[in-house]
């Protein structure tokens, strides 16, 4: 598939969407609707087990919002409106019911950080840098920011970063919990394609009914999540991929999954 902006390439299970939109790759409402688009086909494209999301360029990740666009906000009655179709989007990637993950190369900012957020493991070059800086424009994160942060490094770091507007590096990410690894410069899509392949060997069944407790079992008590686990590992039983999986356990081969 190929649009505008973005490019998609599907091989052995994992989709690598790329985001070219130069000089800094602003997630502008062109960029937002294609990625709409895209990750609605992905979702529906029985091949795919995992998501990959890079972006062209070596300057940034994606360097935020397009600001040129915000001057339209002012008096604008269908505001609030235009702000969720942005939460859309990113709720579309947080529930996309496949494993997801990023790609930092570069600036990774407002919008750029937010994007980020959303996705399930977040891959970082030693060059990136992460800000949520908004509030240097008198404003503050309106596309998750505020509310996956804090979930994602707790509350009073995340507090920090969005007070001061200030980024921090790949290294201090990763320290923080904010990205799972660090890679020399170059190297982020190769380390993410291997752990892309680690996980498209398994049952796609299993890995969706992870993401799905681990997602609502954050959002609740430990007693409505275990419920939440518990049923869901019900559902598991009743595929063939659990079949399978323990038979080839059981006659010492590797499993192969269909998916069902």
């Amino acid at each position: 598939m190929m649009s505008e902006l973005i490019t998609v390439k599907i091989e052995d299970g994992v989709a690598i969407i790329t985001i070219d939109h130069p000089p800094l790759n602003v997630l502008n409402k062109k960029v937002q609707q294609e990625l709409v688009e895209t990750f609605s086909m992905l979702k529906e494209d029985k091949e795919v087990v995992c998501v990959i999301l890079e972006t062209a360029g070596d300057k940034a990740f994606i360097a935020g919002a397009d600001i040129k666009e915000f001057p339209s906000m002012f008096g604008d009655s269908n505001m609030l409106e235009n702000v969720m179709e942005m939460h859309d989007l990113m709720n579309e990637i947080d529930q996309f019911p496949k494993p997801t993950i990023v790609v930092l190369d570069g600036v990774t900012f407002g919008g750029g950080c937010e994007l980020a957020l959303a996705f399930d493991i977040r891959i970082a070059e030693e060059q990136a840098t992460i800000a949520l800086p908004e509030v240097k424009l008198g404003i503050f994160p309106g596309a998750g920011g505020t509310q996956r942060l804090p979930r994602l490094i707790g509350e009073a770091r995340a507090k920090e970063m969005m007070f001061t507007g200030e980024a921090v590096g790949a290294t201090e990410a990763e320290r923080i919990g904010l990205v799972n690894r660090v890679t020399p410069t170059g190297e982020g899509l190769a380390s993410a394609r291997t752990l892309a392949a680690q996980i498209t060997n398994k049952s796609l069944q299993s890995l969706s009914r992870i993401k799905k407790a681990v997602d609502e079992g954050m959002d609740t008590t430990l007693e409505v999540g275990i419920q939440r686990e518990a049923e869901l590992f019900t559902e598991i039983f009743q595929t063939e991929d659990v079949l399978e999986g323990i038979s080839a356990f059981i006659e010492k081969r590797k499993p192969v999954f269909k998916h069902k």
